[in-house]
């Protein structure tokens, strides 16, 4: 076999060079350019070539001859098999069970968006329910951020609060607890870094003239308009919390003249929210008898008559105080203020519950100081001096601050309209719709105006008299209503070991927006929100 020798270029070597290759390799030969440009080309053409993807006429007859055995989404490719060559995407549409039930031919229910927490697990559909009033008032899918929830105790009201704290806080918002009477929600806040600030007789104190440092920075704003603004807004917030509290010490409203009078001294003693006064401070004010409130009492130089027009709101006052009927709680300092930006919660659990005055107050206190909070950040941002965010406000246990004084509803109603404006999202819990009727026809439409006002409600179960307070906010459907009352029915009890199973409506709720037919969920809790959201802690050592 004779070697060959590759070579693009030709080299021409000496004749000695020629001789000493001959003596080498006698029978070597040098091919030319043409010679291994045409071995290169056919080795080229010899090479295994890597194969081209089909064509959309091949995928048709590849497809086609697959169908023969087993269906595609045109249907069977054989004789009888009925297949089509073009498949259009059906017309979606969305409306009622009234307005499509003639729909013909293909009708089929859509699945809910999957916007905002996972809540559950759909009763009907077996697929995932999610929603909340934070994303989706962003979302447009609402028109309020407010969140309701109505149930009977032991129904899974808090552990569905719980997954909105959880998967909302993931996302950047901020939860705030305002009086946790129980308490239920100290170990999640705790679990995500947050503050727990405790406040009851012998633990903590809250001076309720003190809304806080960040409410007193607003001097800080540079536009004027912009500050007096927002100075006059806290100034509001801190003597309807006054009226507030001293109405529920007296069992009555303020009389025109004292609340004019409270208004007065408060502005008096601390006119721009840079040094708040003590309650003490307040009622010494006010019994010196200065001649800017003889003025407004109408007694300008009797001082009988301006002691007797003022007594009682003095005596509100000296309750409040140091040796009124609660100690200090309310007379000193304020031992902690909320920072902002920080998921907090007021744990009150230590106030007596059948003081039901004292929870009020407790409670009335701890909402106006949130929501000031919140308010005063806002207002901040407005002027470059912090940075935006978003919170989620819960109140719970909405029946006790109720019944205490039907006036509060007022209150609650001041807070909750102001709160959207203000990026706050809220939701409010209670057990039935008789927490909220009162004494008086008109407090009672205010109050049932915290859930017609709510965007987004969720209904736990509910007696059947309950159905007609439901029907006067909102519609229900026949079987909406026997959901919700055969939710209600009692555990059943293991006779092997004597220990009852899960209530058969625990974490079960219709999620109801505006009109529109409700959504009927289980909610499923991970072990972490298990071992959070158990609230009978206290029956931990007699299992």
């Amino acid at each position: 076999m004779i070697p060959l020798k590759l070579s693009k270029k030709r080299h021409q070597p000496s004749p000695a060079e020629r001789a000493q290759a001959e003596l080498a390799h006698p029978q070597s030969l040098t091919l030319s350019k043409r010679d291994v440009a045409r071995l290169e080309r056919a080795a080229k053409k010899a090479a295994p070539k890597p194969a081209k993807e089909p064509g959309l006429l091949s995928r048709l007859l590849a497809e086609g001859a697959q169908s023969r055995y087993s269906p595609s989404d045109a249907g069977w490719n054989r004789p009888g098999g009925g297949p089509v060559n073009y498949i259009e995407n059906p017309v979606e549409i969305q409306g009622s069970c009234v307005q499509v039930c003639g729909f013909w031919p293909f009708v089929n229910g859509a699945g809910l968006p999957t916007i905002g927490a996972p809540l559950g697990r759909h009763l009907l559909r077996g697929t995932l329910v999610t929603g909340d009033p934070i994303s989706w008032f962003l979302n447009g899918i609402i028109s309020n951020p407010s969140a309701f929830i109505l149930g009977q105790p032991g129904l899974g009201k808090t552990s569905l609060v719980h997954r909105l704290l959880a998967v909302l806080s993931a996302w950047g918002v901020v939860p705030m607890i305002l009086a946790d009477s129980r308490p239920d929600y100290v170990p999640h806040i705790r679990a995500l870094g947050g503050q727990v600030i405790t406040f009851s007789p012998g633990q903590g104190h809250l001076n309720p003239l003190d809304l806080g440092p960040l409410v007193a920075s607003l001097n800080e704003i540079e536009n004027e308009k912009a500050r007096d603004i927002a100075i006059q807004e806290m100034i509001s917030r801190r003597r309807s919390l006054m009226e507030g509290i001293a109405s529920m010490m007296l069992g009555r409203p303020l009389k025109p003249h004292e609340s004019t009078c409270l208004s007065v001294a408060i502005n008096e003693l601390d006119p721009e929210l840079r040094h708040a006064p003590l309650i003490g401070e307040l009622v010494d004010f006010i019994r010196s008898r200065p001649e800017v409130l003889r003025q407004n009492v109408l007694a300008y130089d009797d001082d009988h008559e301006y002691d007797q027009r003022l007594q009682a709101l003095l005596d509100a006052l000296i309750n409040l105080g140091p040796s009124g009927a609660y100690g200090d709680m309310f007379a000193k300092p304020s031992d902690a203020h909320i920072t902002p930006g920080v998921p907090v919660v007021f744990d009150i659990s230590g106030v007596n519950e059948n003081d039901s005055v004292l929870v009020a107050a407790v409670q009335s206190l701890c909402w106006n100081l949130g929501s000031a909070t919140v308010s005063a950040e806002q207002h901040l941002a407005a002027a470059g001096k912090r940075k935006r965010r978003t919170y989620f406000l819960v109140m719970d246990e909405l029946w006790r601050i109720l019944r205490a004084s039907d006036d509060m509803v007022h209150f609650i109603d001041t807070i909750t309209r102001l709160n959207r404006g203000r990026g706050i999202g809220q939701v409010m819990i209670t057990h039935t719709m008789n927490d909220l009727r009162l004494s008086k026809e008109h407090l009672t439409a205010t109050a049932w105006g915290f859930v017609e006002r709510s965007a987004l409600v969720f209904l736990g179960g509910l007696a059947p008299s309950e159905m007609g307070n439901l029907e006067e906010v909102f519609a229900l459907s026949s079987k909406e209503k026997a959901l919700m009352t055969d939710w209600t029915g009692e555990a059943v009890v293991d006779p092997k070991t004597n220990k009852a199973s899960r209530r058969p409506g625990a974490g079960h709720f219709i999620m109801k927006v505006g009109k529109n037919p409700g959504t009927p969920f289980v909610t499923q809790l991970t072990d972490l929100e298990f071992e959070i959201s158990d609230t009978n802690r206290a029956w931990e050592m007699v299992k």
